[in-house]
């Protein structure tokens, strides 16, 4: 009988939903079978379907409090029914209720892809970090995407057992455009924008964590030197219309889309002025791109950007940030931007292969049931 493992989502959308349709593509490769706890007219429960799993329907919201009770019954009747394994939770609310409903009773993992903590300030900061310190006598594991994470928990007192299980980028489906005027000028044309235009791009759910708004604060700084220069934002989320409200003609916002490759193909810059990450999907997408990248200088960014494939600075100083932009956007030919390209792509390839990753996750979960089994865990 296959070893069965339940991941449980929330939320569902973007990277995150990625990630965990990449374990379930990996994990039933190996010859697990997969659950997927999560909302299922999601993306997650789409991916997952195409990857090979199963849906198991669980509705959550984002908020630590609002629904916690009927969430954790739900999920209770989900491990009964399914009886995996091992337990898989994705991100801070699934985190929460599955340790609730499970209480150790099944090996369990946690992945926070970047700490609840993190998001708060205060007292609110206090209390998730009381909480993930308690909750750790209900973890077996907890899973890092980047050092960085694993230190910040580290700093907060989380000292339980920590892997470091890095993201990965499908090399084939993120690839360089072609090297020609002519594919640019053809792409540029299918998105509306001009060649002539210096193009940057933003792509992320926008919400303060993805920290459009010091963009765009920045933004006045990069067209006060290239007034014909353009940025897009692609994704959507609760800021939207209030950035949208005040944003300057030259900023566009195209919401959601399918595939964003074209997008990060067709850009002169990635930009990532994100306040807090575990490892930032978008740039190693960008990277495997062939597009320079200008991040926020927080730890994970530092992390995952290659050295020479762009640039980190302080998203919250407008002047120095809208600097490192200008300085690519407004490059004669473009040799910076390609040479910046050409380093990161060399870097997902060397770093950041699927085949790895896929590797090391299946170790990981055959580790965790050996740990059980013995009771070492």
């Amino acid at each position: 009988m296959a070893p069965n493992v339940l991941e449980v989502c929330q939320p569902g959308e973007a990277g995150v939903a990625h990630v965990v349709a990449d374990y379930v593509g990996w994990a039933t490769a190996a010859g697990w079978s997969c659950v997927v706890a999560c909302d299922p007219a999601s993306t997650v429960a789409r991916l997952t379907l195409q990857s090979g799993g199963q849906v198991a329907p669980w509705v959550a919201v984002r908020s630590p409090s609002k629904g916690l009770v009927g969430e954790v019954r739900a999920l209770r009747r989900i491990v009964l029914l399914s009886d995996p394994h091992l337990v898989h939770l994705h991100s801070s609310k699934a985190g929460l209720v599955g340790r609730l409903a499970v209480k150790r009773r099944r090996p369990t993992l946690f992945q926070p892809h970047a700490w609840s903590f993190e998001a708060a300030s205060g007292l609110q900061s206090g209390l998730a970090k009381a909480w993930e310190r308690f909750a750790l006598r209900w973890t077996d594991t907890t899973v890092c995407v980047s050092r960085a994470e694993r230190e910040q928990g580290v700093r907060a007192g989380l000292h339980g057992r920590t892997v470091v299980l890095g993201n990965s980028v499908d090399l084939q489906r993120f690839h360089p455009l072609e090297n020609s005027e002519q594919a640019r000028h053809n792409l540029r044309t299918k998105l509306g924008v001009p060649l002539n235009r210096p193009l940057a791009v933003c792509l992320g759910r926008i919400c303060r964590q993805k920290g459009q708004d010091l963009l765009l604060a920045a933004w006045s700084h990069v067209t006060g030197v290239l007034p014909k220069a353009v940025l897009v934002l692609v994704g959507d989320g609760p800021d939207r219309e209030a950035l949208a409200a005040d944003a300057p003609v030259s900023v566009k916002f195209v919401g959601w889309v399918e595939n964003p490759v074209p997008w990060l193909q067709a850009a002169d810059v990635v930009i990532v002025p994100s306040r807090w990450e575990g490892e930032p999907l978008v740039v190693l997408e960008a990277m495997a791109c062939g597009t320079a990248v200008v991040a926020s200088d927080i730890p994970p960014n530092v992390e995952t950007l290659a050295p020479d494939a762009g640039a980190v600075v302080p998203a919250g100083n407008a002047e120095l940030f809208g600097q490192a932009l200008a300085d690519r956007l407004g490059d004669p030919g473009r040799p910076r931007a390609v040479a910046e390209g050409e380093m990161g792509r060399h870097h997902v390839i060397a770093h950041h292969d699927p085949a790895d990753a896929a590797e090391q996750l299946v170790r990981l979960y055959a580790e965790m049931l050996a740990l059980r089994g013995s009771g070492g865990v």
